[in-house]
């Protein structure tokens, strides 16, 4: 990474970690409740026929509007000069915006209201992680990436619990649900900024706003930044493998595994937990691991293998204890990759400067799989009536995502 650097000073201290594990968690928190239950239950009690197709629609919307939203609040990001500094205005105001429409997302009763509304909440909450991201590489030095990720992971995966857990408990009254998410997500932001005050950017210098540079910087050239892209594509393809089950988890549990409607809904909540349970088993240990051995590659690959090998569980056994091996199994490997991925994904940015939009960019590797992966699993059900074409299809990206990084040469 260049070290054409804004001067701002840079912090390695446990509140910041502590805050970040916080801001994460709250992120994470209503992105998985909204994702693995509240949307696709919202989907189903308006055309229960054609819920799978409807999901697909719904997703892929709001997946559409994220990748396009990342790069662009980075960059604004990037060049917003206040005295509450170039995150924090991001992080409130976006965190605001997506707790309004939360509220108003809890009273669709139609499948376009729905989407809409949802669109915008992803919107928002992107805008939200987009400005958070880049806290990391302004504030922490890179030889405490590995511990500032495994962080970020622990958060993840607490956020994941808490969110399945909460939209279980909630999925009968989503009015109060709903805005139970969104004071989660506006009150955590609150705390963030007040208690890690951003530095005023009103002195730094900027560029000259024009449009069509503007644009232009958009453009990372894969001849000069190889191991950007090839980190995106390692990310890209992990997200994808993981988002082949996630995001369909109750339809997998109704229509593959067999059990009821209440009952899918139910095992939702230990699912996650067990898969948590791995995944903190890994996260921050490997984090440290990697920061002391000073390599981030051969725990991608590790990671991804892990989570390939998992997918094949219920292919072998397609019941409610093979679902339980995948989720501890799956866990264990995804906590190992997102120990190391923010800090691999900081140290391939090709400037400093640009932090925020370069990690818009590849932040669409996470958003460009949501997108695709419900057309996907629709297309794979449609041809074949049945999710196994889903379990083996992750396997494969998986695999694809290990083999990914090993070109990466700027990085260990």
């Amino acid at each position: 990474m260049s070290t054409l650097a804004p001067a701002l000073p840079r912090t390695s201290d446990r509140r910041l970690l502590t805050w970040l594990f916080v801001m994460n968690a709250a992120l994470l928190t209503c992105y998985a409740g909204f994702m693995v239950i509240f949307i696709p239950d919202q989907v189903q009690q308006i055309d229960p026929v054609n819920k799978v197709g409807n999901l697909a629609i719904v997703m892929t919307a709001s997946s559409v509007g994220a990748i396009i939203i990342h790069p662009l609040i980075g960059a604004f990001s990037d060049r917003t000069r206040s005295r509450f500094g170039r995150r924090a205005p991001w992080m409130v105001i976006s965190a605001a915006t997506a707790a309004l429409f939360m509220v108003l997302l809890s009273g669709a009763a139609e499948l376009w209201s729905l989407g809409v509304y949802w669109v915008l909440v992803m919107l928002a909450l992107n805008a939200v992680g987009t400005a958070q991201a880049a806290i990391v590489p302004d504030r922490i030095p890179r030889q405490r990436f590995g511990v500032a990720s495994g962080v970020l992971a622990m958060g993840t995966f607490l956020g994941m619990g808490l969110g399945v857990a909460g939209a279980g408990f909630f999925a009968d009254s989503i009015g109060i649900g709903y805005a139970t998410f969104g004071g989660i997500i506006l009150v955590a932001s609150l705390l963030f900024t007040i208690f890690n005050r951003d530095f005023s950017s009103r002195d730094m210098a900027v560029k000259p706003f024009r449009w069509r540079t503007f644009f232009a910087s958009f453009w990372v050239s894969p001849r000069a930044f190889p191991d950007f892209w090839w980190a995106f594509a390692g990310r890209f393809m992990l997200i994808l493998a993981y988002q082949s089950v996630q995001s369909y988890l109750l339809y997998i549990l109704r229509d593959y595994v067999g059990v009821s409607d209440a009952e899918s809904t139910a095992l939702s909540t230990p699912l996650t937990a067990v898969m948590l349970v791995g995944a903190l088993a890994t996260a921050f240990a490997v984090g440290k691991l990697s920061d002391r051995a000073g390599k981030r590659k051969i725990f991608v690959i590790v990671a991804s293998l892990i989570m390939g090998a998992s997918l094949a569980i219920p292919l072998v056994s397609p019941t409610i204890g093979g679902m339980f091996a995948l989720a501890v199994t799956f866990g264990l490997g995804y906590g190992i990759y997102m120990s190391v991925d923010a800090a691999l994904m900081t140290e391939v940015l090709p400037t400093a400067e640009a932090a925020a939009k370069d990690l818009g960019i590849l932040n669409i590797a996470t958003t460009l799989p949501q997108a695709l992966t419900p057309v996907i699993v629709w297309a794979l059900i449609a041809l074949t009536g049945s999710y196994t074409a889903v379990f083996t299809a992750g396997i494969v990206f998986a695999i694809v995502g290990a083999l990914s990084v090993l070109p990466i040469r700027s990085v260990r």
